[in-house]
């Protein structure tokens, strides 16, 4: 095909440019997406599914996104009456984007209602919601997050689980029982410390009616207009004498019980490389009420829980955006034509766009068996396993996602650096799923010290990837390859081992993903994704798939 300018053409008539991306059900198109939800016993979501596929496929849905980018939040400290508020305003478009995340349970069905299959279908509900405006997905996966801390305190748990199960939204700052449903925040890191959360100097001391009064700061609270936070603080264990304090995880409400509004002064908003939709902010703690969770001294141990379940979000949310680069990238290439053929049509293009659509599919493959090993039905070996496979996974996968998004981009040319274009967007947005909740030295060294404390897990994990040995010569070697050096490096000094420890993540994502597609995808699929990633002659960079491969049957899954 050859754009050739059309008879009576007028100057800037527009032509040979792809329509718009709209009406698109974003579910039924994704066929990884809906055969892993079969697979793993979430059938019974489909129509709900199908529903939020087409709600976020609707030009409407794209514009809210585009516009809870465009139009910012804005930080008010004082009302025009010099009373000081600590409010942000967000367009309404943003409160419609998660008000219509939150109806349909994105954030806390599988803990509602847990069954077989239960976070699977969360897990395809948040990812369909996320690949259109990422930003809105902080506080839903923080809302979803935090329910099994919070089940670390009975008292507590008793009075907001049932707030944190409701599908209502309202964005106001009032009393938490007044509202339909609640949202949830976290803040751990300070200046000083980042990752090191052992060094917080915000304290805690109790008072006498149970509570406890907080001072100090945090360095990243993320969406700070949420009903209540998860915070760590430095407490004084009530049943010792002295000064020591030790490290303790509070719930801080927004709003008290009252209607009072807790002391929660937000020092600025982060000027972010990425989403611009969700508010993150640096705040002040000054004699604010807080909830001790757990025991007193255990904040890490609690507040882990919390991590463990943003972690594996952090995965949803790169694949997510896999699937938009993808969906965008090829969309474009199959209604643009350049030096005589349609792009999709010429083979470097269809080389990179066939590497595109693996790495997304075995990403959205990965995501979905980490989720039916979150349900509430999941046996010791299955934990074992996702403790493991999940810190393997946001190693691997959101590390890949920025060079998928700017791979994918560049299938748009110009158009796709614009930022018009939602692959622009996306391409900042990435980077953020590496940094959240661990980058990636934090993450590999968890590895090891999964590993290491925890060996059920490597045993678990292991078991995995051998249900796939047979299928592929290739996947044996690497697997072979993979054990040997979980098995050297068991025997390595802590200092060495460390140097190994990316490597060591990467080998094991790599064969997870190789695993799950040689059981679960088509032939062509899985064949291609190994000799591109585990092949002798591999290379990462996209579009280096070898000859032979069977483009069309990859590309037909898209």
């Amino acid at each position: 095909m050859t754009a050739i300018a059309p008879a009576g053409f007028r100057t800037h008539e527009v032509f040979n440019q792809a329509p718009p991306r709209i009406g698109v059900n974003e579910y039924t198109s994704n066929v990884a997406l809906v055969e892993g939800v079969s697979r793993h016993d979430a059938d019974w979501a489909t129509e709900a599914l199908i529903d939020v596929g087409d709600l976020v496929g609707a030009e409407s849905f794209q514009h809210d996104a585009e516009l809870a980018n465009t139009v910012t939040p804005v930080f008010h400290s004082h009302d025009r009456y010099g009373n000081r508020i600590d409010e942000v305003e967000f367009h309404p478009a943003y409160h419609r984007v998660i008000g219509a995340a939150v109806a349909h349970g994105a954030h806390t069905a599988a803990w509602a209602r847990p069954r077989p299959g239960a976070n699977v279908a969360r897990a395809a509900t948040f990812m369909l919601f996320a690949q259109v405006e990422a930003g809105h997905a902080c506080p839903i996966s923080m809302t979803h997050s935090v329910v099994p801390a919070l089940e670390f305190s009975p008292e507590v748990a008793e009075l907001w689980l049932p707030r944190l199960y409701g599908r209502g939204y309202d964005g106001r700052l009032r009393a938490p029982g007044d509202k339909s449903g609640v949202l949830f925040g976290m803040a751990m890191t300070e200046k000083q410390g980042g990752s090191d959360v052992r060094v917080n100097t915000t304290r805690a001391v109790a008072n006498s009616d149970g509570t406890w009064s907080l001072t100090g700061h945090k360095w990243f609270c993320s969406a700070p207009m949420s009903d209540g936070f998860l915070i760590l603080a430095q407490a004084q264990d009530p049943a010792t004498a002295g000064d020591s304090a030790a490290l303790s995880c509070f719930l801080v409400p927004r709003v008290l019980e009252d209607g009072t509004r807790n002391v929660f002064r937000i020092q600025r908003l982060k000027d972010k490389l990425g989403n611009k939709s969700n508010a993150s902010s640096e705040i002040e703690l000054d004699g604010t009420v807080g909830h001790l969770v757990g025991e007193p001294g255990r904040g890490v141990r609690t507040i882990i829980e919390m991590v463990s379940r943003t972690r594996l979000d952090c995965v949803y949310g790169s694949t997510a955006g896999m699937r938009q680069s993808v969906a965008e990238a090829l969309w474009h290439v199959r209604h643009r034509s350049a030096f005589g053929a349609t792009l999709i049509d010429q083979p470097a293009m269809t080389a990179v766009a066939a590497d595109l659509a693996l790495e997304s599919e075995a990403a959205t493959v990965t995501a979905l068996r980490l989720a039916r090993a979150h349900d509430a039905d999941a046996d010791e070996s299955e934990k074992a396993f996702r403790r493991l496979a999940t810190a393997v996974s946001k190693y691997w996968i959101c590390k890949r996602g920025p060079h998928h998004a700017y791979e994918a981009l560049e299938c748009l040319g110009g158009n796709g650096y614009t930022e018009s274009f939602p692959l622009a967007r996306r391409y900042r947005e990435q980077p953020v799923m590496a940094v959240w909740e661990g980058s990636g030295n934090v993450i590999a060294l968890d590895v090891l010290r999964a590993m290491t404390r925890e060996p059920e897990s490597a045993h678990a994990f292991d078991a995995e990837l051998a249900t796939a040995r047979g299928a592929s010569a290739l996947f044996d070697r690497h697997h072979d390859r993979m054990r040997r050096a979980l098995t050297e490096l068991s025997a390595l000094p802590p200092e060495r081992a460390q140097l190994r420890a990316r490597a060591v993540a990467s080998s094991m994502a790599l064969g997870l993903q190789a695993s799950l597609l040689l059981r679960y995808s088509p032939t062509a699929v899985a064949e291609a994704f190994l000799a591109a990633r585990l092949g002798e002659d591999r290379d990462l960079q996209y579009g280096s798939l070898p000859a032979g491969t069977d483009f069309a049957a990859i590309l037909a899954r898209h």
